[in-house]
């Protein structure tokens, strides 16, 4: 599933240049996910880095958006063509 960022977000910026699909962005308010970006760092990371470096934790899964490993595998694939995943990261 993607991950999805909460009005608790204070948009310290910490999430969007760790993204490995440059799924964050800034919005007019606060930092928004791409879920069509977003594998869950599936690929590329063991966790979600916009998880883990976030201060107050307003980076979360969006139960609207879940996905299965494998897809977000083959999402990251897409993504990042040529390229072979982390080892550990799926």
């Amino acid at each position: 599933m993607a991950y999805k960022i909460t009005d608790e977000c204070i948009s310290c910026g910490a999430c969007e240049p760790d993204c490995p699909n440059q799924a964050i962005s800034e919005g007019d308010t606060q930092y928004e996910v791409n879920p069509d970006r977003c594998t869950q760092c599936v690929g590329a990371f063991e966790t979600p880095r916009c998880a883990d470096l976030c201060p107050v934790d307003a980076c979360i899964p969006d139960p609207d958006k879940e996905e299965s490993k494998e897809k977000l595998l083959e999402k990251w694939r897409k993504l990042h063509p040529g390229d072979e995943p982390a080892a550990g990261t799926f």
